[in-house]
């Protein structure tokens, strides 16, 4: 088995792609080790000391740490992926491989007059943000829209990454308020 590494803009967190699906569908966040205990994989990583967080996508798992250097946690990390691929278990403790997108959208919050306006706001983050955030390790999700203001929820590589700041105001905001005029600001959740 190859594991290919890749960074990410954020240098706490490390992209990990073992060449085949690792979730069928959604995204999983794991930020603690109790929350790591829903997973064998997430579980394995989390017994590596200095990680703090463990992020599931399509093809990739990113890996954040909080202490130590990649050199010598990279290894460590790499055999905890290899151990849980060849150990035959489910990623998940309960048999399945979904993330559940379903369980991200019952946190929104918009009015139904501005119903179609989140439609055009969530068509653009599925189709131009999501998949330029996942190739660097992470994700991005609507939550809701309020007065103009557009809340997002960062995942992965992209939660407490230096640059995320920069990635919301000018990068997403410009996007949306450029395809969407009622949108007036974004901000994280």
């Amino acid at each position: 088995m190859f594991i290919q590494t890749e960074a990410t803009p954020n240098p706490a967190t490390l992209k990990f792609m073992p060449g085949r699906v690792v979730l069928d569908g959604g995204t999983m966040e794991f930020v603690n080790r109790e929350a790591a205990q829903r997973s064998p994989l997430a579980e394995r990583l989390f017994g590596v000391p200095g990680i703090t967080g463990v992020f599931y996508g399509s093809d990739f798992i990113t890996v954040t740490k909080d202490s130590g250097d990649w050199q010598h946690l990279k290894p460590a990390i790499l055999g905890a992926i290899m151990e849980h691929y060849m150990s035959g278990e489910p990623l998940l403790a309960d048999g399945s491989a979904d993330g559940g997108e379903a369980l991200d959208e019952q946190g929104e919050f918009f009015s139904e007059e501005d119903a179609e306006t989140v439609e055009m706001i969530k068509d653009l983050i599925e189709t131009r943000v999501r998949p330029a955030v996942a190739n660097d390790g992470g994700d991005i999700t609507f939550r809701g829209f309020k007065d103009g203001i557009v809340y997002l929820n960062m995942k992965g590589a992209c939660s407490g990454c230096p640059s995320s700041t920069a990635t919301l105001q000018h990068g997403i905001q410009n996007l949306l308020r450029h395809f969407v005029p009622d949108v007036v600001e974004v901000r994280p959740m």
